[in-house]
C-alpha cells in the first residue's frame, strides 16, 4: 500500500510542479523579474519543455529580460509554437523599435500556416505606423476585414494611428465612423497621431469634430492636446480654450494632466500661470518639478529655475535624470560654467554621472560654457554609449571653438562607431563647410544627405543652401531650394545674406520674388538683408518700397532694420533721410552710429562725420574696428594727417580693438596721400600682416600723386611678384610715368597689358530709373541711336560754349557718359541724376560731368568704388581729389 502511495505521489509531481512553475512565471512576468528565469533549468529535468503554455511564459520573461535576441533564440528552440508565441515574439520586436524585422517575422508567421488573432495584427500594425509602411499596413487591413475583426475597437485604433500617419485623413475618418461609432478611445487615438505627426492644426480641428459629435473627451484626450498648444507663444490662446473647456466638462485634476496644463503655460511663457495650477492640488511628483524647473529654464528665468530645484528638494521629493538635465541646460543658456560645475557636482554624490541624459546635458554645458573643449571631451569620453545626441553636442562644440577640422575627423569617428548623424548633425557639419569654404566637404555630406533621404528636413536643407552660398555656388543654393519640399523664412533669410556677403546684391534682392511666390512674408531679418542689399547697388527707390513695407509691417522699430535704412540712404548719398532715420532709433548701437558716421565721410562731409564720432562717444557707444575705419578713411579724404595718425594709435592703445589688415591699408592711404611715402613704407614693413597687393597699390597710387617714380617702380615690382595678371598694376604705372613726364615709358607699360592678354573687369555703371535697373558699358562711337545722339549734342554744346573739353583717346563713350545721357532723356526735367559706378571714375568723365553741369540744371551724384560725387554748377564735392 505504502509503495503504490509513493508510485501515485512521483506520478503527480510534474503536474505540481508545472503548477509552480506557472505561478512564478506570472509573477516574474507581472514585475519583469530576470530570477524567474531561475525555472528554466529545473523544467527540463522534470521533463516539461515540451510544454507550450510553460515555454510561451519563459518566451515572454525573456523578451521582458533580456530583449529581442535571448527572445529570437529561445523561441527557435521552442518544439511547439502557437500564435501566442508568435504575438509574443513580434511583441517583443515592436516594443524595442525593430519594426522591420517585426514585419518580416510577421510574414513568416504566415507562412508557417498561422492564423494571426487581434493582438497579433494590433503589434504588426504597430510597425507599420512606426515606419510609414502604407502599403503593408493596407494588406493586414485587407486580413483584419477577412477575419471580420474590423469592429474589434483594439485593431480598429491601430488602423487609425497608421492611416493618420500615412496621411490618409479619408480613410482614417471611414475607420473612425465604423469603430464602435467613434468612442472615446478611438477619437484619442487619432488625435494623438495627429499631434504625434506635427499636424496640430488637424488634431485641434478633429477635437471639433469629436465635441461636436456628442463624444465627450477624457483626461488623456486633453493631454494630447494640450501637447498641440504648447509649442509656442502663439500656442495660448488655444490653450486657455482646452483649460477652460476642461473645467467645464469636469474632468478631473490628476497629476499627469496638471503637468500637461503646466508645461503648457510654460511654453507660452505664462509662468505665473504655470505655478498657479501646480498649487491647484497637493498633488507633485518628480515630472511635475522637473517640468516646473524646465519651464523656467526655456523662459530664461534661471535663478527661479534653482529655487524651485531647492523647494522641491525640500518638499522631500528627489530628482531625476530629467531634473539634472534642465539645471544643466539652464547654466548653458546663461553660459555660467561656475553654476554648471556646481550641479556637475551634485550629479556625482547621486551617482547620475553615468546617465545619458545627464552626460549629454554636461558635454553641451562644458563646450558652451567653457573656453575649451577638454572638460566635455572628458564627459563625453566617459559615456558608456554615446548616442546621436552626444556626438552631435560634442561636434557642434568643436564648431563653435573653430575647430572645424578636428569636427570632421569626431564625425567619422561618430560613424565608424556605428551611430548614425541626424539632422542636428549633419546641420552642425555643414555649419562648419560653410565657416571653412570648403566645398568638396559640402559635396560630401550633400551625396549623404541624398543617399539617406536627410533632404526631407528642412533644417538640413536651409544649412546646405547657407554652404552653398556662403562658398560662392549660388547656383547649387538655387538647386537645393528647388528640390526641396518645403521652404521657409530662414531658407531664403540665409540666402539673401550670403548673396550680399558675396557683392551679387542684385541676385540678393531677386529672392523677395520667390519668396512672394511661397507665400513667405519678410520679417525683421530677411528685410535688413534685402535693405543691404538695396544699399549696396545704390537703389534709392528699391529702398523706398521696402522701408514703405517695414513701417506698415511694424518692423521700423527693429533696430537690424532701423540700422539699414540709415545705411541704405547713406549708401544713395540722401544723408536727409539717413538722418531722418537713425533719428528714429531710440537707442542706437555701434551698427547705427557706423552707418551714419561711413556716410557722411563717403559724401565728403568730413567734419559732421567726425562730430557724429565725439556725439558718439558721448552717448556711451562704444566704437568697433569698423568705426575706426571709418574715421581713418575720413582724415584721408580731408587731408586731416595727425588727426587720423591719432584715432589709428588709439584702436588699441585706448579701446583695446586690434587693427586689421584693412585699417594698415587706410593708414598707408593717409601716409601716402600726406607725402610721407617712406614712412607709409615703413608700416608695410613693420606691420604684422603679410603684404598684399591692395595695400602695395594704394601706397603706388600716393606715388603717382606725389611723383614718386623710384619708389612707384619697387612698389610696382612688389605687386606684380604677388597679383601678376592684375591690370590695374600697369595702369597706375603707366599713369606715373605719364604724370612724371615720361610718356614713352607710359606707353610701353599699356603695351605690356595687350601683349600679355590682360584685362581689366568691364567698367560699368547702372541706373535705377522707375524701379528698372538699366546696366552700361563702354561702347564703340559708331552706334547711331538715341543715347549716343544726346551724347554728341551734349558735347557739341561744351566746345560751342568755348569749355575745354578732348575726346576719349580709346574712341569710345565711356559708361559714366552713357549713362548720364540716358538720365537727361528718361528722367523728368530738374530731376537728380544717380549714377553707380564699379570702378572710380576716371578723370575724363569727371571733367565731362562737371562741365555739362554748367548748362544743364541738375545734379548729378556719381557712386564709385570709394565715394561720392556731387555735381552742381560746375562744381563737385570731391573738389577735384577723385582719386
Amino acid at each position: 500500500m505504502l509503495c503504490s502511495s509513493k508510485t501515485l505521489s512521483h506520478s503527480f509531481s510534474p503536474f505540481r510542479f508545472r503548477e509552480t512553475f506557472l505561478h512564478l512565471l506570472s509573477l516574474c512576468n507581472s514585475q519583469s523579474l530576470q530570477e524567474g528565469l531561475c525555472v528554466h533549468s529545473p523544467i527540463i529535468k522534470v521533463g516539461l519543455q515540451h510544454d507550450l503554455y510553460l515555454n510561451n511564459n519563459l518566451l515572454s520573461l525573456y523578451a521582458k529580460c533580456f530583449g529581442v535576441p535571448q527572445a529570437r533564440h529561445f523561441f527557435d528552440e521552442m518544439p511547439h509554437k502557437d500564435i501566442v508565441s508568435w504575438t509574443t515574439l513580434l511583441s517583443a520586436h515592436t516594443r524595442n523599435n525593430h519594426h522591420l524585422e517585426a514585419l518580416q517575422l510577421f510574414d513568416l508567421m504566415l507562412g508557417s500556416g498561422q492564423c494571426p488573432n487581434e493582438f497579433t495584427l494590433s503589434t504588426a500594425l504597430r510597425s507599420c505606423s512606426a515606419l510609414g509602411e502604407f502599403l503593408s499596413g493596407a494588406q493586414i487591413h485587407a486580413s483584419v476585414v477577412k477575419l471580420g475583426l474590423e469592429p474589434n475597437p483594439v485593431l480598429g485604433t491601430t488602423l487609425l494611428d497608421l492611416y493618420t500617419k500615412c496621411d490618409c485623413p479619408v480613410e482614417a475618418h471611414k475607420l473612425l465612423a465604423f469603430v464602435k461609432d467613434g468612442d472615446v478611445v478611438s477619437w484619442t487615438t487619432m488625435i494623438s497621431s495627429l499631434v504625434e505627426s506635427g499636424k496640430w492644426s488637424e488634431a485641434l480641428q478633429l477635437y471639433v469634430e469629436m465635441i461636436e459629435a456628442g463624444v465627450y473627451p477624457n483626461e488623456f484626450t486633453f493631454v494630447k492636446l494640450l501637447g498641440v498648444s504648447s509649442f509656442g507663444f502663439s500656442g495660448m490662446g488655444y490653450g486657455k480654450v482646452l483649460h477652460a473647456q476642461l473645467i467645464r466638462f469636469g474632468v478631473e485634476m490628476n497629476l499627469v494632466l496638471k503637468t500637461a496644463i503646466v508645461d503648457m503655460y510654460a511654453k507660452c511663457r505664462r509662468m505665473e500661470d504655470a505655478i498657479k495650477v501646480s498649487n491647484q492640488t497637493t498633488e507633485y511628483d518628480v515630472c511635475l518639478w522637473t517640468t516646473i524647473i524646465s519651464g523656467f529654464v526655456q523662459n530664461l528665468q534661471v535663478r527661479e529655475a534653482v529655487n524651485a530645484f531647492l523647494d522641491m528638494e525640500l518638499s522631500g521629493i528627489l530628482p531625476n535624470n530629467f531634473t539634472y538635465a534642465s539645471l544643466l541646460n539652464a547654466s548653458t543658456s546663461v553660459l555660467s560654467l561656475e553654476l554648471g560645475e556646481q550641479f556637475h557636482s551634485r550629479v556625482i554624490m547621486v551617482g547620475l554621472e553615468d546617465d545619458l541624459y545627464v552626460g549629454n546635458a554636461l558635454v553641451d554645458m562644458y563646450m558652451k560654457c567653457s573656453h575649451t573643449t577638454t572638460n566635455g571631451v572628458k564627459v563625453f569620453r566617459g559615456i558608456a554609449s554615446p548616442n546621436v545626441i552626444s556626438w552631435t553636442s560634442l561636434v557642434a562644440g568643436f564648431v563653435e571653438h573653430g575647430l572645424e577640422e578636428e569636427s570632421f575627423q569626431l564625425f567619422a569617428e561618430m560613424q565608424a562607431a556605428g551611430v548614425q548623424p541626424n539632422s542636428f548633425t549633419l546641420s552642425t557639419m555643414l555649419g562648419a563647410c560653410s565657416k571653412m569654404k570648403s566645398l568638396t566637404q559640402t559635396m560630401k555630406i550633400h551625396g549623404r544627405i541624398i543617399k539617406t533621404k536627410a533632404d526631407i528636413d528642412i533644417a538640413v536643407g536651409n544649412a546646405l543652401v547657407d554652404a552653398y552660398a556662403g562658398g560662392g555656388m549660388a547656383d547649387e543654393a538655387w538647386s537645393v531650394i528647388c528640390m526641396m519640399n518645403h521652404r521657409d523664412l530662414i531658407t531664403y533669410t540665409c540666402l539673401a545674406a550670403r548673396l550680399n556677403q558675396r557683392g551679387d546684391h542684385e541676385m540678393a534682392l531677386k529672392v523677395i520674388t520667390h519668396m512672394c511666390s511661397d507665400e513667405i512674408k519678410m520679417d525683421e531679418f530677411s528685410l535688413a538683408s534685402f535693405l543691404s542689399a538695396a544699399a549696396g547697388l545704390g537703389f534709392m527707390e528699391t529702398g523706398k518700397q521696402l522701408h514703405c513695407y517695414s513701417v506698415k509691417s511694424g518692423f521700423k522699430r527693429c533696430n537690424s532694420v532701423s540700422n539699414s535704412l540709415v545705411h541704405l540712404y547713406s549708401k544713395c548719398g540722401s544723408m536727409h533721410n539717413a538722418f531722418k532715420a537713425f533719428k528714429e532709433i531710440n537707442e542706437p548701437d555701434t551698427v547705427s552710429w557706423n552707418g551714419l558716421i561711413s556716410g557722411l565721410t563717403s559724401i565728403g562731409r568730413i567734419s559732421d562725420a567726425l562730430a557724429a564720432f565725439d556725439d558718439m562717444r558721448l552717448s556711451g557707444v562704444k566704437p568697433d574696428s569698423f568705426t575706426f575705419l571709418s574715421l581713418i578713411f575720413a582724415c584721408s579724404q580731408g587731408n586731416l594727417l595727425n588727426l587720423g595718425l591719432d584715432y589709428f594709435y588709439s584702436m588699441e592703445k585706448t579701446y583695446d580693438i586690434t587693427p586689421k589688415l584693412e585699417h594698415f591699408v587706410c593708414l598707408v592711404d593717409l601716409l601716402g596721400r600726406g607725402s610721407r611715402l617712406e614712412e607709409a613704407m615703413g608700416v608695410i614693413e613693420t606691420m604684422p600682416f603679410k603684404p598684399d597687393s591692395v595695400i602695395y597699390k594704394t601706397l603706388l597710387n600716393a606715388c603717382n600723386l606725389h611723383g614718386n617714380v623710384p619708389l612707384g617702380e619697387d612698389l610696382a615690382r612688389k605687386c606684380l611678384e604677388l597679383d601678376p595678371s592684375d591690370p590695374a598694376i600697369y595702369l597706375l604705372l603707366a599713369s606715373l610715368y605719364e604724370n612724371a613726364g615720361f610718356p614713352d615709358l607710359g606707353d610701353k607699360t599699356r603695351k605690356l597689358i595687350r601683349e600679355r592678354g590682360l584685362r581689366r573687369s568691364p567698367r560699368q555703371c547702372w541706373m535705377e530709373v522707375r524701379s528698372k535697373i538699366y546696366l552700361f558699358s563702354a561702347r564703340e562711337k559708331i552706334d547711331k541711336d538715341e543715347i549716343n545722339e544726346k551724347l554728341e549734342f551734349l558735347i557739341s554744346e561744351i566746345k560751342n560754349r568755348g569749355y575745354p573739353y578732348q575726346e576719349n583717346e580709346d574712341k569710345l563713350y565711356h559708361s559714366e557718359q552713357l549713362a548720364l545721357a540716358f538720365g537727361v532723356l528718361s528722367l523728368p526735367t530738374m530731376a537728380q541724376i544717380s549714377i553707380n559706378k564699379n570702378s572710380f571714375i576716371c578723370t575724363h568723365c569727371h571733367s565731362f560731368i562737371t562741365l555739362v553741369t554748367q548748362f544743364v540744371d541738375r545734379e548729378i551724384i556719381v557712386r564709385d568704388r570709394k565715394r561720392f560725387h556731387f555735381f552742381k554748377d560746375g562744381q563737385c564735392s570731391c573738389r577735384g581729389g577723385q582719386t
